[in-house]
């Protein structure tokens, strides 16, 4: 029964997959940019120095206070942000991927510590963390600055 409904999706989507690749890396980094701008311009907008999270503290096993009292939540923010938009427009994706990834693990662990993420708001971290993990493996895909850049220097290379 379900054999010819996979059939017709797989056949229909198999043309359209570069496209439905490029929607969920936008959306996932417009959302993502959401975030970095409500802790930049928000309510409660989060200075360099100061105030906000100036201590690393992961459980009770790691406490280390941040050099000239950086608030980490204008780090993240910034990355969440500019980092958000690089993957928006598919630009050094497997590095700001990766980058993400990072700050997303440090969310969780910071912030989000716990076995059941809903407890504590870890899910929207975890998830992040997931879909950039999926996007570090798989690259921006051809739809994206990268992919014009790796077009580009192909054509450079094959001229000389």
């Amino acid at each position: 029964m379900l054999g010819p409904l996979n059939a017709f999706v797989g056949d229909s989507l198999e043309d359209r997959k570069n496209y439905v690749w490029a929607l969920f890396r936008i959306l996932v980094s417009a959302m993502f940019m959401t975030h970095g701008y409500s802790k930049l311009f928000g309510e409660s907008p989060q200075a360099l120095t100061g105030s906000g999270i100036t201590t690393l503290n992961i459980g009770d096993l790691i406490s280390y206070p941040i050099p000239m009292d950086i608030n980490l939540l204008f780090i993240a923010g910034s990355i969440e942000l500019v980092g958000g938009f690089f993957i928006l427009v598919g630009l050094w994706t497997h590095l700001v991927a990766f980058l993400t990834m990072t700050l997303m693990l440090m969310a969780y662990l910071i912030a989000h510590f716990a076995w059941f993420p809903t407890l504590n708001g870890g899910e929207m971290a975890a998830l992040y963390f997931l879909c950039y993990l999926m996007i570090f493996v798989f690259g921006a895909g051809p739809i994206s600055i990268d992919s014009w850049l790796a077009v580009r220097n192909q054509e450079e290379h094959e001229k000389q």
